[in-house]
């Protein structure tokens, strides 16, 4: 009997030890099960586009030349020209083109002798003319980063004379007049040799210059592009380029890129506004209108877009893909599996009162989670943008404390989570 006794209080004692292990065990469980999450919310745009494959059209004009020689031009791809401004000089031969290096070759002499003789060596001048040579440094660099050659060698031409200039502001100006008059007449008379045997080729018109010519000037033409059907706008090719074209003018202000898209993604466009469109190539988005709709062919149209900003960064292209954004949807990021829903007691204006299910987030909130309610702008791709459910609205004060901004922390993961819960 006390052999029996002995045992049910083991027993007693193991089972004790047991239940009080299980219970620990469970509170252990339950602290690391219970591991709080958080993530930051932030300002976030979402754009909604509509790909594209289309053609950029302008308004343009070949320019030919049929003199024969050889061919210097002075413009750079998009630059503006006036009317009657120089866009190439032709030579006669290879001695007239030396003739005419040699003509910049003194001009540049004199000019930078004109420079120190009336700079007087002031130190005003000297830290202008050093700002002058680091920009022209960096145009240098980005003339040779962007592949841009011509514009490479005519800031270098520049940085040179810069820096004979400089060079002056140390050596002294002692007496350069004599020198300065043997330059002046030895430019004279390369000049007058010159003028025999060179010629410019001028701007009809006031235009963008482009040296490119792709035999899509008369065939994609502004006036054309109300009538053109899916079919023609995919089968439109190139007519041959002519062997005497010196390039184009792109006249007037306005672009426009024709695309073929369903008959319902068409309908859509007619009712937006604020359309936006980023070539392959950019990443700048610009914005245009919705100039025409043409008519349907096997359920689809053309449709026509009309920008009228950085035309001078368009003129190489033709054939490319764009993005259309229709919506660009503003709000606050935040994860999707930060959203969840609570029971809140609404207020009628008669003063009737009614449970709600109102979607929101708990943030951290000091030491405690305080639930936020929001209205979700979109959803999707592992995050939500919401915005505040009383943003824009008048508040109370206790209604501004639930406001969700940007920069909240948000509870991503959270057990039993309730408004006043301690977190931290």
């Amino acid at each position: 009997e006390m052999k029996k006794s002995s045992f049910a209080g083991k027993l007693l004692i193991f089972l004790a030890l047991a239940g009080v292990s299980v219970y620990f065990g469970v509170q252990i469980v339950r602290y690391f099960g219970d591991t709080l999450t958080t993530a930051v919310a932030y300002s976030y745009e979402l754009d909604h586009t509509l790909e594209l494959s289309g053609a950029v059209v302008r308004d343009e004009r070949v320019l030919t030349d049929d003199g024969g020689g050889l061919m210097q031009l002075r413009r750079d791809e998009g630059e503006r020209v006036s009317v009657g401004g120089v866009i190439a000089e032709v030579y006669a031969d290879s001695a007239s083109l030396e003739r005419r290096d040699e003509i910049e070759r003194l001009q540049n002499r004199i000019s930078q002798l004109e420079y120190a003789q009336e700079a007087m060596l002031s130190a005003e001048a000297s830290l202008k003319l050093d700002g002058q040579i680091e920009q022209t440094l960096l145009d240098y660099r980005t003339g040779v980063a962007s592949g841009r050659l011509n514009v490479a060698l005519d800031r270098g031409a520049k940085l040179r004379s810069l820096i004979i200039k400089r060079d002056y502001t140390y050596s002294g100006t002692e007496d350069l007049s004599g020198e300065l008059r043997a330059l002046e007449q030895e430019l004279r008379e390369a000049q007058s040799l010159s003028a025999r045997s060179q010629r410019s080729i001028r701007a009809p018109q006031a235009g963008l210059y482009s040296a490119v010519t792709d035999g899509y000037e008369s065939v994609l033409t502004p006036e054309t592009l109300s009538s053109l059907t899916p079919s023609a706008l995919s089968s439109l090719r190139p007519e041959a380029v002519a062997g005497n074209a010196v390039g184009k003018l792109i006249l007037g202000e306005n672009w426009y890129y024709a695309a073929s898209v369903t008959s319902a993604e068409a309908a859509d466009l007619q009712r937006r506004s604020g359309l936006r469109l980023r070539f392959t190539e950019s990443d700048r988005a610009l914005d245009v209108t919705l100039e025409s709709v043409g008519a349907e062919e096997n359920g689809r149209r053309v449709i026509v877009l009309r920008g009228k900003t950085y035309l001078q960064e368009l003129t190489l292209l033709r054939r490319t893909g764009a993005s259309l954004i229709t919506e660009t949807i503003s709000g606050i990021r935040v994860p999707l599996s930060a959203l969840r829903t609570a029971q809140k007691t609404v207020t009628a204006e008669d003063g009737t009162e009614r449970k709600e299910t109102v979607t929101g987030v708990y943030c951290v909130v000091g030491a405690e989670s305080r639930f936020k309610p929001v209205n979700v702008l979109y959803s999707g791709d592992g995050f939500a943008l919401v915005r505040s459910a009383y943003e824009g609205a008048e508040t109370t004060k206790e209604q501004e404390t639930l406001r969700l901004r940007q920069g909240d922390e948000v509870i991503v993961r959270g057990r039993n989570l309730f408004d006043g819960k301690v977190v931290i």
